[in-house]
């Protein structure tokens, strides 16, 4: 499955074929992902408490992950997913466009990332002493 969660999608067949959105769910071992304003369903919800309201709540339903096409944020096109190795990482590009679609890539490794965060030393709040200090050039003027 190419589909990650975050990416922006387009879904190339079934009813709502064209529809654009943000994946907010996957689930690898069923193939499907859940896309954000797409195959919306209405579900009824029952007040389980004295104090709640029974209502009907709509929640997007999943599509096959077969009907959905990445889009690439460089080009703004539906592309099939290429892979690619940049720095010793496996990654996913566009074909078209040669753009990393992976968004949490930044081009750093994990080692170097945590090489350049040192650790924050602790500072103690102390009560700052009020300072008075005399200059010599206003003593003489007295």
């Amino acid at each position: 499955m190419n589909v990650k969660l975050n990416d922006n999608v387009l879904v190339i067949s079934g009813k709502y074929a064209g529809k654009q959105g943000k994946v907010i769910a996957t689930s690898p071992k069923r193939g499907t992902v859940t896309v954000e304003g797409v195959n919306i369903h209405k579900k009824a919800k029952k007040a389980r408490k004295a104090n709640e309201v029974s209502e009907i709540v709509e929640i997007p339903a999943p599509l096959d992950a077969s009907n959905v096409m990445v889009v690439c944020s460089a080009c703004d096109k539906a592309v099939r997913v290429k892979h690619s190795v940049v720095d010793g990482k496996k990654v996913r590009v566009c074909p078209k466009c040669n753009a990393v679609l992976d968004g949490a890539y930044g081009g750093k490794s994990k080692k170097a990332a945590k090489k350049e965060e040192a650790p924050k030393k602790r500072e103690r709040k102390r009560a700052k002493k009020a300072e008075t200090v005399e200059t010599p050039a206003e003593d003489k003027a007295e």
